[in-house]
């Protein structure tokens, strides 16, 4: 006798891989639930108080001015810079937690390669100092 997914399936009996997914269906359902509740809800429920000021745009707590016509107006490159040396060190926090969390099983190939790994950040580091990127003069 063989057994096939069909004659499962014509027996009302569903099939038993299929229940697994059943707590993800069911957290994507509210979540989307929740997402569209909330957006339909806001407003009718949210404060109505309009005045100037909030419907002005936000320019980090600062006054807008208007910009010249001819350059002058540029960002000063050391906000990127410091953007930049952000996401570095947030690269290298992702790469480093999974060590840190098999740090056991990976033994002495794992600590070398976390070292090299570290030392050439470190040494990108050093560069960006001695170049003074950050120094904000």
């Amino acid at each position: 006798m063989t057994f096939h997914a069909t004659d499962h399936l014509a027996q009302g009996v569903a099939a038993p891989d299929l229940d697994l997914y059943l707590p993800l269906v069911v957290l994507f359902a509210l979540a989307a639930g929740f997402a569209v509740f909330s957006v339909l809800l806001g407003p009718l429920v949210g404060p109505r108080r309009h005045n100037r000021a909030k419907l002005q745009a936000y320019e980090c707590g600062i006054e807008p001015s208007p910009q010249p016509i001819m350059g002058a107006g540029r960002m000063p490159v050391a906000y990127y810079v410091t953007a930049m040396l952000f996401i570095l060190f947030d690269i290298e926090m992702v790469f480093l937690f999974p060590y840190a969390v098999t740090a056991d099983a990976l033994g002495l190939w794992g600590v070398v390669a976390v070292v090299l790994f570290i030392a050439t950040f470190f040494i990108a580091d050093i560069y960006v100092w001695l170049r003074g990127g950050l120094d904000w003069n």
